[in-house]
């Protein structure tokens, strides 16, 4: 892990959540060994860690392995529960799914990683992983794209010099002019789609959810089977009436910000 010169980082805390963050939906029970090598850190410290969590009900141990425990679902709540948007935004999902049966999701921007904090699913199946927390390199998703498309010039200079895009499929773009491109496309129609560049078969078609001052602070998408919906159709019959879904959740968003403002108040 890196070492941190300025004396007001808590390296333990770092560390701490390093070891939560080993864990994920690939690697639901790991042995300490497995925590230390994932987390950067040596067996004796991964090994402090999990104790510690474990006693504080964040982590439960069977035999060698570790994992983790729904408590854990608390941190991430109370960042939910602050932010607000989530409440506002899944009814106007659900009408979304019940209209057009097919998955939707919003995520916000998280380095340079796109983080899901709400979805509502159909019953239909996908073999792609999506839950809440989840994160996806912002490159290959629409949702990405479009909250990509709302940085600065600067800030998408900088994000295509330090990400090293990897191919998902043989369609993933990974060209950095032709990301740029993409991107730019976003901005200028104000949505993105994308084709089967996550995982084969899967469509994508997102757009951005703006505050008051117009900065997109989330990203609301559908996603579809490509033997049930084409390119076409989601830009025909699933892009508008996602951008009418994002316009009633800033609408809402708008009469919930005194509530919400009294809420970040009390929780400070």
């Amino acid at each position: 892990m890196p070492a941190r010169a300025d004396g007001d980082f808590v390296q333990s805390l770092e560390r701490g959540l390093a070891v939560i963050k080993a864990f994920g939906p690939q690697a639901r029970s790991l042995t300490l060994a497995d925590v230390a090598r994932r987390s950067g850190l040596t067996r004796a410290s991964a090994r402090r860690f999990l104790i510690t969590l474990e006693r504080l009900g964040y982590v439960c141990v069977d035999g060698q392995k570790f994992s983790l425990r729904p408590r854990v679902l608390e941190l991430g709540y109370s960042y939910l529960s602050t932010l607000g948007i989530d409440e506002v935004a899944v009814p106007h999902m659900e009408k979304l799914v019940a209209e057009l049966c097919e998955s939707s999701s919003l995520a916000v921007l998280d380095g340079d990683d796109i983080t899901y904090v709400a979805r509502v699913p159909t019953t239909r199946i996908m073999t792609v992983v999506i839950a809440l927390g989840s994160r996806f390199p912002a490159y290959v998703t629409s949702m990405g794209r479009v909250l990509l498309s709302d940085l600065d010039p600067g800030q998408l200079d900088a994000y295509l010099g330090r990400v090293a895009p990897v191919a998902f499929t043989d369609l993933t773009v990974t060209d950095s002019d032709a990301l740029r491109k993409l991107v730019g496309e976003a901005a200028i129609c104000g949505y993105a789609i994308v084709d089967q560049e996550l995982e084969a078969g899967l469509r994508s078609a997102a757009v951005p959810v703006r505050d008051h001052s117009g900065r997109a602070v989330a990203a609301l998408n559908m996603s579809a089977h490509a033997s049930r919906t084409s390119v076409s159709e989601l830009r025909e019959r699933f892009v508008p009436r996602l951008l009418e879904a994002a316009s009633n959740i800033e609408s809402d968003l708008r009469e919930q910000a005194p509530i919400l403002s009294t809420r970040l108040k009390l929780n400070s």
